[in-house]
């Protein structure tokens, strides 16, 4: 199939005033679509859907008539394709692996976080309108909608990245857009150990927790990596267990083939079909699964999963937003309170206490680096209180003279109840792995 085939429309004359390069690229964008027939788009294969598209823009610049230099005609074409058929400017910042969020906060303002650092970058939109188009094109492809009535939404891209985007009347200034990437190679347990996120004896003790089926929650701020953790310890999951993952926004990369993926749905435009995370783990408990791992905790749902991992369905794994461990049993503890359901607060921690085994703490520092700073045993009540042991920390000594975070991973001392359980399913940690100060 060449140009003749896909050309159906006959040229357009237009004003060939001189135009700024955003002008120019909207403008052959324009007569792009004009020119070809997107139908016959998908029997072309990867590579000739690119030369036969560039050579139609050639055309087009051509009979444009404005003067271009070899470089800026090159530019030109793979803008116009990106807008064609990617997510327009931001699109080369989705091909650098090194980027790990984009946050556009109006047409002529965007950053990228870079090695843990925020940058500002030259990407610019054409107005507010060509963003907003933009975000459209992100939503429409899962099944979300954003308009004045629906004014933010969750999204997610075909390669897992996770897109929040947000529009006037709530954001001011215009179209608000972020992007959380994800990397095409999901990390593993020995990437994690080059990074310095933790050390060996804390991977051993994690793969042991997962093996023998302990329940455990993530906790850490926003950006600390508590998805990535999620699926670097779910690797250690068996092979021959079924796995139900629930999530707000698909982002897990499990590798195992026994994978049941289930998402939520917003409320249509009447205000019904709403699903949530709740009805979701209420209907996985019908589904015969060995592992329930649900994305993030942050309502009602908390009741479910506590209730779940009580009644057998051991080794499960959530995370939930908490700066500290303590943090986040009073966030998991509020969470139940929002079922409406009238519980006594102690009846609520034992619940908890009962149904949590492991809770690792991720934290962000300065520079940008990510680090688990803390392993912690629930080992039950005390009065009201829940009752938790340290069995690993980080201790920061300070800070190098490039702002490098300078520290060592410690064990506190403390044998964890657990290890019984690891001796039980045959798991052997190394001798003196829980020594103080090793």
């Amino acid at each position: 199939m060449g140009f003749s085939q896909l050309a159906t429309r006959d040229y357009r004359s237009i004003d060939k005033s001189i135009l700024s390069f955003q002008d120019l690229k909207s403008r052959i964008h324009r007569l792009l679509i004009e020119r070809i027939d997107l139908s016959k788009l998908d029997l072309l294969r990867n590579g000739e859907l690119a030369n036969e598209i560039g050579f139609v823009i050639e055309t087009l610049i051509g009979e444009e008539g404005v003067p271009l230099s070899r470089q800026e005609k090159e530019r030109l074409v793979i803008e116009v394709q990106h807008e064609t058929f990617g997510l327009g400017p931001i699109e080369p910042l989705l091909t650098s692996p090194d980027i790990s969020d984009i946050l556009v906060n109006n047409y002529n303002s965007t950053y990228v976080e870079r090695n843990g650092k925020l940058e500002k970058t030259n990407v610019v939109f054409r107005d507010n309108n060509h963003l907003m188009q933009i975000i459209e094109r992100i939503v429409t492809r899962v099944g979300r909608r954003i308009d004045e009535s629906s004014p933010y939404v969750d999204a997610r891209l075909p390669d897992g990245s996770r897109v929040n985007a947000i529009i006037p009347p709530l954001a001011i200034d215009g179209p608000v857009l972020s992007i959380r990437r994800f990397g095409l190679e999901a990390l593993k347990m020995n990437d994690m150990l080059v990074l310095g996120s933790l050390d060996e004896r804390i991977a051993t003790v994690i793969e042991g927790a997962v093996k023998t089926r302990l329940n455990i929650l993530v906790c850490g701020g926003t950006g600390t990596g508590k998805t990535t953790l999620l699926n670097v310890i779910s690797e250690f999951i068996p092979d021959d267990e079924r796995i139900i993952t629930i999530e707000d926004s698909a982002e897990l990369q499990l590798k195992q083939d026994h994978v049941v993926r289930l998402e939520t749905r917003p409320a249509n435009i009447e205000g019904s079909g709403e699903v949530t995370q709740r009805d979701l783990v209420r209907n996985a408990l019908r589904m015969r699964p060995n592992r329930i791992i649900l994305g993030e905790v942050r309502g009602g749902e908390a009741l479910d999963m506590l209730q779940a991992m009580n009644t057998g369905h051991d080794g499960s794994i959530s995370t939930i937003h908490a700066n500290t461990v303590r943090d986040a049993m009073s966030r998991l503890a509020t969470m139940v309170m929002m079922t409406g359901m009238d519980l006594p607060d102690r009846a609520i921690r034992e619940q908890i206490s009962s149904a949590i085994n492991i809770i690792i703490n991720l934290v962000r520092f300065a520079d940008g680096t990510r680090k688990i700073v803390k392993i912690a045993e629930i080992t039950g009540m005390e009065g009201n209180t829940i009752v938790m042991q340290d069995i690993f920390c980080f201790e920061q000594r300070g800070i190098d003279q490039e702002g490098r975070i300078l520290g060592e991973f410690k064990a506190t001392g403390v044998r964890p109840h657990f290890a019984e359980r690891f001796k039980m399913y045959g798991y052997d940690l190394p001798p003196g792995i829980f020594e103080r100060g090793a």
